[in-house]
């Protein structure tokens, strides 16, 4: 990510901060709504602290984006954490979707192809390293 790109996803989650319980609870419905397998995965979750552990580690990320070198060990955990409730690559795929679909909801008029792009960038980075931990976890476990 540019340092452009990462100015740009924490200002604009900086936007989001007011609205977080409701961004949070459009994400959730989005990502059932787009991808039915993966409200089996919450369906003994208590979603408003599911919520309060999502809006947890996406700030957590975006506070760390300047210092990737010491958020890489927490996102690789997450990701092998990740391999236990079933979590595929394609649901990686679905979660990414509904989070732009979430911010561009929350975003209005500040979500530009350019804040779009950056987040996708860091997005992008954030599963990348959590489908390798997973994958590097499922093979020392087989």
């Amino acid at each position: 990510m540019s340092p452009e790109q990462k100015n740009l996803v924490k200002g604009t989650w900086a936007m989001v901060v007011p609205i977080a319980d409701t961004a949070a609870g459009l994400f959730y419905d989005r990502l059932f709504a787009i991808d039915s397998s993966t409200r089996s995965m919450f369906a003994a979750t208590n979603m408003p602290e599911q919520r309060k552990r999502l809006l947890q580690a996406l700030g957590y990320v975006i506070s760390g984006l300047d210092k990737t070198e010491q958020l890489l060990p927490a996102i690789q955990r997450l990701g092998r954490n990740h391999v236990r409730y079933g979590v595929t690559d394609t649901h990686y795929d679905s979660v990414g979707s509904a989070l732009l679909w979430t911010l561009e909801q929350g975003l209005k008029d500040a979500w530009t192809p350019a804040v779009k792009d950056a987040w996708v960038a860091a997005y992008t980075l954030v599963a990348g390293v959590m489908k390798d931990a997973a994958k590097a976890e499922i093979k020392a476990t087989a």
